[in-house]
């Protein structure tokens, strides 16, 4: 079969794979196929387990806590809530996105492409379905939400008696199986299954979809893919420009989130506010350096080296560079993957801030920072999937293919 590097534009022929292989792409070392023993079956069943767990970690009681004779339990959406109600609402809207609207619609669309696939059906538009599940993928974030209440947890119970409801142990269940989906989905054969692989004449000229790299004729630049309903592009239209404004406003944010104060606490009447780097400080002096070191590269190392990283490859494009391309490939893909691990911190301020509401004595709301902050991620992240790598390398193939 011949698909289209979506990394660097290549187009290559691959022969079929014995089980645990791994094909890569001959030029940037892309992983263009796996395969590891994955099954639609697997994938299956973890993305139904994980969409029916959804429903008592959102329902029943996420964690509770106890300070001298009141007691605070809350909801996976009560800080959310509570955000909104403060009037944070960018921040809730973000929130409750990434933490509860959609993962149900990613793991219920999933599970309805595979559980059709299962047996042996393809309606209508099951392609399309399948390409939304997938974009929706860095964009769902239970697996970060985890690890934010995580942190909660921890803090909170530094002076007051915390426990974890049912709704908590649900939570930590899905969001694992989350991960397990993504571990077990083998994206490449869903596609083949859904539609074949096209192979094209020696000399005919194509183009590849970046989304199921499907091979198509040239002639079909404009019209939509036959596979996955995603608009064919030999690039992506205004990849540069759209990445570098992006950049540029998650920039100027950088400077409010990082200067302003992420939370306000409220100790015995008395206001203390809490930057990144407040927050950071006091995990370290509790003890917690484990999840210091975490905030310090999810909320400060991964933003800088993402401005830094598309800055590098903004310029590489309007240069023509041919220097360190391998290097650059791969820093993509981690500043790609990793990007949605930002948030680790809003999610922590959602988990622990509606148990904290004990008046005068002991009580948290949110700040600007936190907003500020949120929206350098999402700029971030949406800067690296609006840029096309397959740009930088156009200075070494000489041509668009």
């Amino acid at each position: 079969m011949t698909i289209g590097c979506p990394e660097c534009g290549v187009l290559e022929d691959l022969p079929p794979l014995n089980s645990h292989t791994i094909a890569r792409c001959r030029l940037c070392h892309y992983p263009l196929e796996r395969r590891s023993g994955r099954s639609v079956t697997a994938a299956l069943a973890c993305t139904a387990s994980t969409f029916l767990l959804l429903f008592p970690a959102n329902l029943a009681t996420l964690m509770s806590v106890r300070l001298l004779d009141g007691e605070r339990s809350s909801l996976l959406a009560s800080g959310i809530v509570g955000i909104w109600h403060e009037g944070w609402t960018i921040l809730a809207l973000l929130l409750g996105l990434f933490g509860i609207v959609l993962p149900f619609v990613r793991f219920g669309g999933l599970a309805v492409v595979l559980g059709a696939l299962r047996l042996g059906k393809r309606f209508r538009g099951i392609g399309t379905l399948y390409r939304w599940t997938l974009w929706l993928d860095i964009w769902v974030m239970p697996d970060v939400y985890l690890v934010g209440c995580f942190i909660g947890y921890a803090r909170v119970t530094q002076n007051l008696h915390a426990t974890i409801g049912a709704g908590g142990y649900c939570f930590i269940a899905a969001a694992i199986l989350s991960m397990l989906t993504r571990a077990t989905l083998d994206r490449r054969f869903v596609w083949r299954a859904i539609a074949p692989d096209r192979w094209p004449g020696r000399d005919e000229p194509v183009i590849a979809c970046t989304t199921c790299d499907l091979v198509a004729p040239r002639a079909c630049e404009g019209e939509r893919c036959t596979r996955c309903g995603a608009r064919l592009h030999i690039r992506k239209p205004d990849a540069v420009v759209r990445a570098a404004a992006l950049s540029l406003a998650a920039l100027v944010l950088t400077l409010p989130a990082n200067l302003y104060p992420m939370t306000i606490s409220i100790q015995l009447g008395r206001d203390v506010p809490h930057r990144i780097i407040d927050g950071v400080y006091e995990l370290f002096q509790a003890g917690l350096w484990p999840f210091g070191i975490l905030i310090i590269c999810t909320s400060i190392v991964i933003p800088l080296a993402k401005l830094l990283g598309m800055a590098w490859f903004i310029a590489s494009v309007l240069r023509r560079s041919r220097r360190h391309l391998r290097l650059k490939a791969h820093l993509y893909r981690w500043i790609d993957e990793l990007g949605r691990w930002s948030n680790v911190d809003v999610f922590t301020i959602a988990a622990f801030v509606p148990l904290i509401r004990f008046g005068d004595v002991a009580s948290t709301r949110t700040s600007p920072g936190a907003t500020a902050f949120v929206l350098v991620v999402v700029l971030t992240m949406a800067a690296s999937r609006s840029f096309d790598p397959r740009l930088m390398w156009d200075a070494r193939n000489g041509s668009r293919s």
